[in-house]
């Protein structure tokens, strides 16, 4: 599924390529293919390209999005940050890979919710973090 069917992130800050499985409300995946072009490998680092780690946790968040927004009750809602936890990297992730993403929902009310992120690389770790969100109407601000 293409993710902005139920995300407003549009690029250069839309950090997944592809939703292939959603249990609404409970969690979902997906993968960003990470090609080199992108806007941040230019300067992280020059000679040596690595996806910055606060990217990764982005595009975690970005699957967990969809995992909520695609909850009939969330629908047109907006979910926000409301912090990061226990966030570890254990491998660079660099032009060339493709970034399997993971996030299930682990607490989930009508305001807000937390959840577990993998994101991984062949199978290889290469962040795990913890997620707490806000969902607002995108008429709030």
């Amino acid at each position: 599924m293409d993710p902005t069917e139920l995300l407003p992130h549009r690029p250069p800050f839309l950090l997944v390529d592809e939703i292939n499985e959603i249990i609404p409300g409970t969690s979902a995946s997906g993968w960003w293919q990470l090609t080199g072009d992108e806007w941040f490998f230019a300067g992280h680092f020059p000679g040596r390209p690595t996806l910055p780690g606060v990217l990764m946790v982005e595009s975690l968040a970005q699957v967990g999005a969809v995992a909520v927004l695609s909850e009939e009750r969330y629908a047109g809602r907006l979910p926000l940050f409301g912090g990061i936890e226990r966030a570890r990297f254990r491998r660079q992730v660099v032009p060339g890979d493709r970034l399997d993403l993971h996030l299930e929902v682990t607490q989930l009310s009508a305001r807000a919710g937390k959840g577990t992120g993998i994101a991984s690389v062949d199978g290889d770790v290469a962040c795990r973090c913890d997620l707490l969100f806000v969902i607002i109407d995108q008429s709030e601000g």
